[in-house]
């Protein structure tokens, strides 16, 4: 199930020493539930992003109430630091490994098939693979980063990266030199632990910010740019100069997109110029819809696991807005219109929202934030 009405969100906060930019809960296959317990263990992929100071990728184990957890809301011991019966927030997010990077990471995702698998994009053009298994848990006082592959293709650092969830050991990875750049692990590298890229896709005229596989059909992804286009792309094609698709997609640069992981039709797109974009890859020239609410700049979008209907976007307005396509065009009170549209379900403010993501493995929407305050949060 899923929130289905406008109200506040329960938060778990962390404040983090450093800001990161980067966060993305584990799979399914990285929970635990221990016996006894009213909550389970998962897993946490977190990136930080300072200048001044060694850079890491951290797995971070964090404790979430069980579903079926009872909470008393009118319980709250400050003192303890309890809140409706559930401990302090203290503690509940903990640094398991930290591995030294090379530079602040612009961004990390792991293996949809082996979470132990992460990806992360560098100050550099390089993307480099580690399998944090085979890294301790405290890292090299020296600062060495030691990635278990380094990928190459690229000339400029970049944000947008996508593991394929059919293709085991496809990615994807979107860059400030106007390119998309695909790479398979399972290749191997061929000097040292260089792999050098697949295909390089060069359809865009300006910076690439984000880049995403469809989540149904193994050989289609998404790109996103400053060039305002939306571009969807089939590996199998003799061409890597021209998309299969082209929309003018916004009025200003397109930060972010998002297929629907439900319909094999559906992705939404975020934009600069403050609103959110719904699309039908059936027929491109015209939106399905737009989204308004936000007050500045969309950097993330979001489909929920649970529900092919709910949406989120965030941005540099300080809001977390999760939306309910099926909402869309209900009647409103005046009361009810001042708070935004019939289809904008919640809304949550806090700072400066890097990015986001849901945690597919429980049937609520556990959605992790990383902010610019350096808070990261689990809204439950």
């Amino acid at each position: 199930s899923i929130f289905l009405e406008k109200k506040k969100l329960n938060p778990l906060r962390k404040t983090h020493k450093w800001p990161n930019l980067s966060c993305i809960p584990t799979s399914q296959s990285s929970s635990l539930k221990p016996e006894g317990k009213d909550y389970a263990l998962h897993w946490l992929v977190l990136g930080t992003h300072t200048s001044d100071e060694q850079n890491h990728l951290v797995v971070a184990r964090v404790h979430i109430p069980n579903d079926d957890a009872q909470f008393d809301a009118s319980h709250c011991d400050s003192d303890k630091g309890e809140f409706g019966g559930f401990g302090s927030v203290t503690g509940k997010i903990e640094c398991e490994i930290k591995i030294n990077h090379e530079g602040e990471v612009n961004r990390a995702r792991y293996m949809p098939q082996n979470p132990h698998i992460i990806a992360t994009k560098t100050p550099s053009s390089d993307v480099l693979v580690f399998d944090y298994t085979k890294h301790p848990a405290k890292p090299d006082p020296s600062g060495e980063c030691n990635p278990d592959l380094r990928l190459r293709g690229h000339q400029k650092e970049g944000y947008g990266l996508s593991w394929n969830s059919n293709l085991s050991g496809h990615l994807l990875s979107a860059s400030d030199d106007h390119t998309v750049c695909l790479w398979d692990i399972n290749a191997g590298p061929k000097e040292g632990k260089i792999v050098d890229a697949k295909a390089i896709f060069t359809g865009h005229s300006a910076v690439v910010e984000d880049v995403a596989w469809h989540l149904l059909h193994e050989s289609l992804f998404g790109s996103v740019a400053d060039d305002q286009k939306l571009m969807i792309w089939d590996t199998r094609s003799n061409t890597t100069s021209k998309p299969s698709h082209l929309v003018d997609a916004h009025t200003a640069e397109v930060n972010c997109l998002s297929f629907n992981p439900y319909s094999e039709f559906i992705l939404a797109t975020g934009s600069a110029d403050k609103t959110v974009a719904l699309w039908d890859l059936r027929n491109l020239k015209l939106k399905l819809h737009t989204f308004e609410s936000h007050k500045d700049e969309i950097f993330q979008v979001h489909w929920s696991p649970h529900n092919e209907t709910i949406l989120a976007s965030s941005g540099t307005d300080r809001r977390l807005n999760v939306w309910d396509l099926s909402k869309i065009g209900e009647e409103q009170s005046a009361e009810d219109a001042e708070d935004g549209p019939p289809e904008l379900l919640i809304v949550t403010h806090h700072s400066v929202t890097y990015d986001f993501s849901s945690n597919a493995s429980t049937h609520f929407w556990h959605t992790c934030t990383l902010s610019m305050s350096f808070i990261y949060s689990f809204f439950l």
